[in-house]
């Protein structure tokens, strides 16, 4: 309440200090001041100005008689209540919400915003210092008040609730537990929670950590009362109500959140800005010692298994079909986020058991579920073993009971994982010839079980991709020879199915990657990738690669089709023969190219060249920088995970990325051939290793990488302390198996041919790279490294640490200071 000229009360009470006050004591005053109010009384306004503090350093003439404001509206609320009959903490209360309603209704906004504005803020400080006066001489009743607030017009500011909450007057759960609906208190939360967020990416920094605050505080209450234990379950039904409402807002956000991720591609900035502010709640350090470790856990296994089992439209057939989208890299990084977040409360094992107890017991996502393998494979190195244990227990339980369900699990899981590349998980291929490929396998026990697997994998077959029919037609399980039919019969089903995709098993490649998780590639693009990598072979070797010369003889079609018009395909012939010529010319001293068709090829070629005079342009095919670019932002960024050891957990997340830009950089995921046995050894000319120009670049890229991460990192940490980043580094290059011959004959020449003139800085990046990749022994097949006229084992495949001690030959003065070094 204001007087005359608009000065506060304290104000008016203070003149006594200028001028001789006409009464004689403070009896006298207050009792005058009585009979004023009782002609014009506002106890709203009068809250108001009862709390508005004194300024500092000014001293109010009512307290130096001995008056003080507290005192003051002590005796006029009591007066009030006296004539209404109404208990004095009664009135106060209900004083206190009309003061609550106006304040949030006195707002600017067109629609009520979950912050206050400064005004509405500062007048809620003066109204809530009042209220803790009158709660401290218990003349105020919080129960009244919490359930007067359920009665406004309109649900209070959110800003306003937390304020209440904050400041210990009225707390979030109590004000729950009086709410008369609990449906409308969950809707009433939902909508202001959602304000708060996607309201927090456009205030000031100020408002900002408000917000957060305010997220913070009432996801604790969220968590302390819809997660009770088993000791506080027992409460009355008031309390029950409020563990429903916190745990119906926690699941409406949750689905809130996963229906945002699921359009994510239209949605804007700001909501995906919005959502990631509510990811915040799923922050473990956020609830530190103010909730029992078993609450969190518990809200942590609820949330992992609501979102595992969120909309559960897709079918077994939809998932079979789409998987490979819902790699690591491809999936919405609101989802990954998520789940990276969820994942922190347990262990690999609790993780992947809590998956597993899901799985068994639940309808799921299994957009979600399989995203979420991707992401424990990608970010938890223990998670390989775990998940190859997970899925033979899946095979034992299915053969055991003839259940499909947990077969189908088991090839999902399996799939998925090695979506992720060798350098994660196993391939496709060796997992299913590890499973099937011999008679210890789970279906070589009955003939029951081998039909239980051909029939299970005969229902697949309608929704099959073509690189996992290609498996199980080049890999065939084991089958005796007395059944030899059954399988045949499913080969055929595959084959037909190859057709009707268009992709004949007689037209794959020679260098076909089967567990490649991409379509398959058309004929002429597989036989122009294949060209490519036979003339890598060639010019290491010298020789003709033993797969063209076996598919000139058992694989005549696609060979005479595809093969052969790629690998001829008319272009200018450079003055000094190259690579491309000289394999030409050695298939054909060798009978491999028809003699009509090398005369029409030297034709076109001649043609071309007096075009290409006449036009004065060069026509050359040139591959595009785009994708390249990409791969080194990726690289640089990985670089400045490496430097901060907070950020040391991104880097699994990261090379992820990484190794998806490798993979189109290199336009292919094909890791090598996977018909050929899977230790098929890479050849090196060590005498002059030739690389193809594009090769030679990402190599480059890699190699200029991985020496510039391992200087930053030296700068910040020793040796001991640098983390994990380097050696997943190279075990990722390690598992894009066609960028192996490149890679090592590059080493080859940096080590065999270049070693002594390197600088300082060369040959540490150099030996640190060496050691990693040592490590990865486990992932790089024998080298058959051919030294020309003196080497002394021919044909023998070293192991890459072999290959590292046939390059380090001390021949010169110079050559021995660099083994040395």
């Amino acid at each position: 309440m204001a007087g005359a000229g608009g000065r506060s009360w304290r104000h008016l009470l203070g003149r006594g200090r200028k001028r001789r006050s006409p009464f004689g004591s403070a009896e006298e005053l207050q009792g005058a001041a009585l009979r004023l109010l009782d002609q014009h009384q506002n106890l709203a306004d009068l809250l108001l100005e009862v709390g508005d503090s004194a300024e500092p350093g000014v001293q109010d003439g009512a307290e130096h008689r001995g008056v003080s404001p507290e005192s003051f509206l002590a005796s006029v609320l009591q007066e009030q209540a006296s004539k209404l009959g109404v208990p004095t903490a009664t009135l106060a209360a209900k004083n206190a919400v009309a003061n609550v309603e106006r304040i949030c209704q006195d707002s600017a906004s067109p629609s009520r915003a979950p912050l206050l504005n400064s005004d509405q803020r500062k007048r809620l400080t003066c109204l809530l210092q009042t209220v803790k006066d009158l709660l401290a001489n218990n003349m105020f009743c919080r129960s009244l008040f919490c359930q007067e607030m359920w009665k406004m017009k309109e649900p209070p500011v959110l800003e306003a609730v937390w304020q209440l909450h904050s400041g210990d007057i009225a707390g979030l759960a109590e004000l729950l537990e009086r709410s008369p609906a609990g449906p409308a208190a969950v809707e009433w939360l939902c909508s202001s929670l959602r304000g708060l967020c996607e309201q927090a990416g456009d205030i000031s920094c100020g408002d900002t950590e408000l917000a957060q605050r305010i997220l913070s505080d009432f996801a604790i209450v969220f968590l302390q009362n819809g997660f009770e234990q088993a000791s506080e379950l027992g409460r009355k039904v008031e309390f029950q109500k409020v563990a429903y409402i916190c745990r119906a807002v926690l699941q409406r956000m949750l689905a809130w959140v996963l229906d945002a991720v699921g359009k994510e591609k239209q949605e804007d900035v700001s909501m995906v800005q919005a959502v990631r502010f509510w990811l915040n709640v799923f922050n473990v350090s956020l609830y530190g010692s103010v909730a029992h470790p078993d609450s969190l856990r518990q809200f942590f296994r609820h949330t992992l298994t609501e979102v595992l089992t969120y909309n559960p439209v897709l079918k077994v057939s939809d998932a079979i079909q789409k998987q490979k989208e819902w790699s690591f890299a491809r999936t919405s990084p609101l989802l990954t986020a998520l789940y990276r977040k969820l994942l922190v409360a347990f262990s690999v094992k609790e993780s992947i058991c809590q998956l597993q107890q899901v799985l068994e017991t639940h309808e799921v996502n299994w957009q979600h579920v399989l995203s979420c393998v991707s992401t424990l494979v990608v970010c938890q190195a223990e998670a390989e073993q775990l998940f190859k244990d997970l899925l033979s227990h899946l095979l034992l339980k299915a053969f055991g009971n003839y259940d499909m369900e947990n077969m189908i699990t088991a090839f999902l899981l399996a799939r998925q994982a090695a979506l992720e590349g060798p350098a994660v998980f196993m391939p496709y291929s060796e997992w299913f010839k590890a499973s099937f490929g011999n008679a210890g396998g789970h279906h070589g026990s009955s003939k029951k079980s081998l039909v239980f697997l051909l029939e299970f994998l005969s229902e697949l077959v309608p929704f099959e991709a073509a690189p996992y029919l290609k498996v199980h037609i080049m890999f065939p399980p084991f089958v005796p020879s007395k059944h030899r039919s059954l399988l045949l019969e499913y080969i055929t089903l595959a084959k037909t199915r190859l057709a009707d995709l268009k992709v004949a098993i007689e037209d794959m490649g020679l260098y076909e990657d089967l567990s490649a998780p991409e379509e398959a590639l058309q004929p002429q693009a597989q036989a122009l990738r294949d060209v490519e990598k036979a003339l890598q072979i060639f010019e290491n070797t010298r020789k003709i690669p033993t797969s063209v010369i076996e598919a000139s003889i058992f694989r005549r079609p696609y060979y005479t089709s595809w093969f052969l018009p790629a690998l001829l395909r008319p272009r200018v012939l450079p003055k000094t023969p190259d690579g491309r010529m000289a394999f030409i010319d050695s298939l054909k001293r060798a009978d491999k190219i028809p003699s009509n068709l090398y005369s029409t090829y030297l034709q076109a070629c001649h043609a071309m060249k007096e075009k290409v005079s006449q036009d004065d342009s060069k026509a050359e095919p040139s591959h595009p920088k785009e994708p390249l670019e990409q791969l080194k932002a990726e690289l640089a960024e990985l670089r400045t995970l490496v430097v901060d050891q907070a950020q040391w957990e991104e880097v699994a997340a990261q090379l992820a990325v990484v190794s998806a830009g490798l993979r189109g950089v290199l336009g292919d995921s094909s890791e090598e051939n996977e018909a050929a046995p899977s230790n098929s050894p890479v050849q090196v000319a060590v005498p002059a290793p030739g690389l193809a120009p594009c090769p030679q670049s990402v190599v480059d890229l890699l190699l200029t990488s991985f020496c510039q991460t391992l200087l930053a990192a030296s700068s910040f940490n020793p040796p001991d302390r640098q983390g994990p980043c380097l050696s997943l580094l190279v075990k990722m290059m390690c598992g894009h198996r066609n960028l192996l011959p490149a890679l090592l004959a590059r080493l080859c020449q940096l080590i065999y041919h270049q070693g002594p003139s390197l600088g300082a800085a060369h040959i540490l990046g150099l030996a640190a790279f060496v050691i990693h990749l040592s490590e990865c022994r486990a992932l790089i097949p024998g080298v058959e490294a051919n030294f020309g006229g003196s080497q002394a084992v021919p044909g023998k495949a070293l192991s890459v640490s072999e290959y590292w001690s046939s390059l380090l030959v001390c021949r010169t003065q110079e050559s021995f200071a660099f083994c040395l070094r």
